[in-house]
């Protein structure tokens, strides 16, 4: 069914799915090594979020873009803005939850991409194999190189931040967290984030206005970051489907690999960096904060394996189901549908 411009009309359910999207989105970019743009795969609404961003930018006059960017990116930033603080409790304190439901939520999103490729290319299935290898790779060099976790810069290097970090959150496969973490800003964000919450609570107006700054220097760089990369996925959509989207379904299969969730937190080792400080006792060592100690692998009990796989079941169901909803109406026709919107 189409409306008589000739463009699909806007599904309740759809739109039910790109809120779901937005909110999977803005807590995964609040979580190290998770991918934005892997959930939003996973929620079945990244083309149809590519394609938004990328019609906006042209300043179209049509509703259409603008309402589904809008139904995604609202739901985002509401997350990112309720949630920074007890997600940022939930990795550290409780890892292997957290973790465990994000891989199940990135493998229920496989089918939706396998939808839309459907019956297989030898192309696309040698772009997913090319993907999936690359995406193991830098799992490992994540893993071997840990990042650290604080830097400086201010409000330049907050708007570098948020550029390089949203650039990532659109790119499927690539973590905007780990972004901020290699960059020294990954704390510094979050910690933005939660001066602003608590002075909206406190009804400080000019706390309120001085902890906006860092805020609208992430925005800044958040907003051109999604743009530049939302057009250049776009074109490549457009030109490339199919060869595109089996990347994609390799960078959402291969994303897993950054997800071990049986990882904890580890007393730093005297003579270790943290926070561009050297630790030089024990007693230093054990005054850092949870949040800037590094992580270790560790031999999980039978009981935790087996909590670990039905959140990872219970995470993919809910990802499938939300990749169900609306039916395909961000599937085959999303790049026609996205001129059409952009055009006139």
């Amino acid at each position: 069914m189409t409306t008589a411009k000739g463009r699909p009309p806007l599904n309740p359910l759809l739109l039910g799915r790109c809120m779901i999207g937005g909110v999977l989105m803005g807590l995964a970019n609040l979580v190290p090594g998770i991918s934005g743009g892997t959930m939003l795969l996973a929620a079945g609404v990244y083309p149809t979020f590519v394609e938004s961003v990328a019609a906006a930018t042209t300043l179209t006059r049509k509703l259409r873009p603008w309402l589904l960017l809008a139904f995604i990116a609202v739901p985002a930033i509401l997350a990112i803005g309720v949630l920074a603080g007890t997600v940022r409790d939930m990795v550290l304190e409780h890892r292997w939850i957290a973790y465990s439901l994000f891989i199940g939520l990135t493998l229920g999103g496989a089918p939706t991409i396998w939808r839309m490729l459907k019956p297989l290319p030898g192309r696309a299935g040698i772009a997913a194999l090319v993907a999936f290898i690359a995406m193991v790779t830098l799992a490992i060099l994540q893993e071997s190189q840990p990042a650290s976790s604080t830097g400086e810069g201010g409000l330049a290097g907050l708007f570098i931040a948020g550029f390089a970090g949203a650039a990532a959150m659109v790119l499927p496969g690539v973590s905007g967290g780990y972004l901020l973490l290699v960059l020294g800003q990954y704390v510094p964000v979050l910690d933005a984030i939660d001066a602003f919450k608590e002075a909206i609570r406190a009804g400080e107006l000019d706390v309120m206005i001085q902890s906006a700054w860092p805020l609208f220097a992430i925005g800044i760089g958040v907003l051109l970051g999604v743009s530049l990369v939302s057009n250049v996925m776009r074109w490549l959509l457009k030109q490339h489907r199919e060869v595109t989207l089996g990347a994609l379904l390799g960078l959402l299969l291969g994303a897993v690999a950054g997800l071990w969730p049986f990882r904890e937190a580890v007393l730093p080792e005297v003579g270790s960096l943290i926070r561009g400080e050297k630790i030089e006792t024990v007693a230093a060592a054990e005054a850092i904060e949870l949040k800037y100690w590094p992580t270790a692998s560790y031999e999980p009990s039978l009981g935790r394996i087996g909590l670990s796989l039905l959140l990872v079941m219970g995470g993919g169901l809910g990802s499938l189901l939300v990749g169900r909803l609306g039916g395909n109406d961000d599937g085959e026709d999303a790049a026609s549908s996205a001129d059409r919107a952009a055009s006139g």
